[in-house]
């Protein structure tokens, strides 16, 4: 801050630094008074520009010609690369018939950018940085919690391990301790037999004895041999001890199935900034999701549910009715499906009108404003599961006729846009069967299908290529083949899918990396999921017939 215009004096002259100021030089920026004025300029008048104090740094500084040094240049010539040029170079041959442009129109020009820039580096580009700094410094401080967690969880499967290693050798070491009580009764009841024989040998002997020593005729002559008897020896009982044998040790196998570490994933994502730009903030995963509400809907099964917000939730099962709920529970509306039999599949678009579709007409249909119409009317195809993409387009997918092809395809509104169904190879991505495939949009635009046919979620860009599949992951609690119902997408990206034989919910982020289950809110056979948009997860429960809210983010 300049000390002579300090808020605690008024501004001084900068030579006699005690007189008040009264003008300003914009060339030499000084601060003049008057009695100063005149001996500030006395090196030559020209080289000076006085101008009111309260219109200081208004008079632009021009650079000197090269060539004519007495002039300014208060011109650029457009023809000459807007190198800077004065009045006298403008009429010389060399810019003859050249285009001019004034210097204090750009000047002005570049100040407006100038203070545009200012005002962006200001108020967004410096605040979004220091955003991006608080957040790695925040990861960094969390570092040591989360790999805590990680190593926490790892001695918990350990423990369990130990634990369910000890049930089994203490169940075998029962079970040896049971044979070795057969055997020893095997063992002794041969003894016992034996010992029989030994005494009544030991009787016989007695009484040969007896009668070798006797003169008596009549027990001499009586007397009947029982060498044959006793040299009919009975059977050696040979019992063989059990035998224990230990497996190998896998060490690969052991580990796969102890669990999973998923690799350091460091995704480097384009930073795309801009004023109008609608910010995501992070959402972490609970560490135990927790159930918020139940909504019984009363259908005997429950096949799918639909919605962008808890105030209205879309359900339909194998009935030809459509029921909304709020999240309380109360019923708002019931619309009767005209035709067919029951919906395939329910959607809602962004205006909050419903979709459904129908297998025994092969149609798509749109609820508005409580009128029926028809969008889409396929032939060879039979229509499967619905998705209203971020864009407004609509995604079906659908099987032949025969059930030996499945396909997705795009529409914009009723025109068909996209058909994904093979791979860079050309074999079929996704199963040929009727079996349900739920789909839906990442945030990334990639199309997720949880394919029930294949064991298989699919995901493919928007361009249709293959990404990845998921086929499960390894675990000592979920026992049955993994088989994908629902599938939702929330705000972070993750991808979420029912495995409805083994009563969970997978996790996983937008490469296919499983991140956790969700199975502990009581959840008995999950069928259709869906996100609303404040990221509250809706669960049906298809032979329950109840729709589960559950909060799994923090």
């Amino acid at each position: 801050m300049d000390p002579h215009s300090s808020a605690q004096d008024i501004p001084r002259c900068d030579l006699c630094e005690t007189a008040k100021v009264h003008s300003y030089c914009d060339i030499c920026h000084f601060n003049l008074c008057m009695s100063c004025i005149g001996k500030h300029i006395s090196d030559g008048y020209d080289k000076h520009k006085i101008v009111p104090f309260q219109e200081r740094r208004s008079t632009l500084i021009y650079p000197k010609c090269g060539t004519h040094t007495h002039k300014n240049c208060e011109f650029q010539c457009k023809d000459c690369s807007n190198i800077f040029v004065c009045s006298s170079c403008m009429a010389s041959e060399q810019h003859g018939r050249h285009r001019f442009v004034e210097v204090a129109e750009v000047f002005k020009t570049k100040k407006d950018d100038i203070k545009k820039d200012t005002k962006e580096l200001e108020n967004h580009i410096f605040p979004t940085y220091e955003e991006i700094e608080r957040d790695l410094e925040n990861q960094l401080a969390n570092l040591d919690g989360g790999y805590e967690k990680i190593t926490t969880t790892m001695s918990k499967q350990g423990e369990q391990w130990h634990r369910e290693i000890d049930i089994i050798l203490n169940k075998m070491k029962t079970e040896i301790g049971e044979i070795k009580v057969k055997h020893k009764d095997i063992l002794q009841k041969h003894l016992d037999e034996i010992k029989q024989i030994q005494s009544l040998i030991k009787q016989t002997l007695k009484a040969i004895r007896k009668i070798e020593k006797s003169t008596e005729v009549s027990s001499t002559i009586e007397y009947s041999s029982k060498i044959r008897e006793f040299s009919t020896l009975p059977p050696k009982i040979q019992v063989s001890l059990p035998t224990f044998i230990p497996k190998p040790i896998d060490r690969e196998k052991l580990c796969t199935l102890f669990g999973q570490i998923t690799p350091l994933s460091t995704a480097t994502k384009e930073n795309v900034l801009s004023l109008h730009q609608h910010k995501t903030s992070v959402r972490e995963l609970l560490d135990e999701p927790e159930l918020v509400a139940t909504i019984q809907t009363g259908y005997e099964y429950l096949r799918s549910v639909t919605c962008l917000n808890d105030d209205k939730i879309w359900t339909s099962g194998k009935t030809n009715d459509i029921k909304c709920f709020n999240s309380k529970g109360s019923l708002l509306q019931t619309i009767q499906k005209q035709l067919g039999k029951y919906p395939y599949d329910i959607a809602v678009d962004s205006s909050g009108d419903l979709l459904y579709n129908s297998g025994a007409t092969r149609t798509v249909n749109k609820v508005k404003n409580g009128q029926t119409e028809e969008l889409i009317r396929l032939q060879g195809w039979v229509p499967g599961n619905l998705c209203v993409t971020s864009t407004g387009d609509l995604l079906v997918t659908m099987f032949s006729d025969d059930e030996t092809q499945s396909k997705v395809v795009r529409y914009s509104g009723s025109t068909e846009k996209q058909t994904i169904q093979f791979d860079d190879k050309g074999k079929l991505l996704y199963s040929g069967n009727y079996y349900n495939k739920y789909i839906t949009e990442n945030r990334n635009h990639d199309i997720c299908v949880a394919d029930w046919g294949a064991g298989a979620v699919v995901v493919v860009n928007q361009d249709g290529k293959l990404r990845w599949r998921y086929t499960g992951h390894p675990s000592v609690t979920k026992n049955k083949p993994f088989k994908p119902w629902g599938i939702t997408t929330d705000s972070q990206s993750r991808i979420l899918t029912a495995d409805g034989d083994n009563h969970c919910i997978h996790i996983l982020d937008q490469n296919g990396q499983f991140l956790r289950y969700i199975d502990n809110c009581d959840l008995k056979d999950p069928y259709c999921l869906c996100v609303d948009n404040n990221d509250n997860l809706f669960v049906c429960e298809y032979f329950k017939g109840n729709v589960k809210k559950i909060k799994y983010l923090k």
